[in-house]
């Protein structure tokens, strides 16, 4: 079983029924078999760039960020439960929202794309 925790900062109207599907399928074709978890959160600019500041130290403009346990700067000790612990995506929804309509596609689609491309890093996929 793969669980996928998806929080909102605010009532974005993005599907979390549907974020969890996706990703689990997601994680399934890449090889994750063993129970695992991941979590997702939709936010605002201003905590995208809260976090962006904190965790990049740059004050770009990010759509979507992630995160592994290993990234975590204090000693992570994994709790025996025999869980993956996969990490942690974060999606600035309005960010999504100004791609998707300069790409001419669905919110809703580019916000899984977003969660999709971050979703990659954390399987250790990454773009040059």
């Amino acid at each position: 079983m793969i669980k996928i925790s998806v929080i909102k900062q605010t009532n974005y109207p993005v599907s979390s029924a549907q974020i969890k599907k996706k990703l689990r399928a997601y994680f399934v074709k890449n090889g994750i078999i063993s129970p695992a978890e991941a979590s997702v959160a939709i936010v605002g600019e201003k905590r995208m760039h809260d976090l962006t500041g904190k965790y990049l130290k740059d004050n770009k403009r990010h759509s979507v960020l992630s995160f592994t346990p290993d990234e975590n700067k204090d000693k992570f000790i994994f709790p025996p439960d025999g869980m993956i612990h996969l990490g942690d995506i974060i999606v600035c929804y309005p960010a999504a929202v100004n791609e998707a309509q300069k790409e001419e596609k669905l919110i809703e689609v580019k916000v899984y794309e977003l969660i999709e491309h971050a979703a990659g890093h954390l399987l250790g996929f990454h773009h040059e």
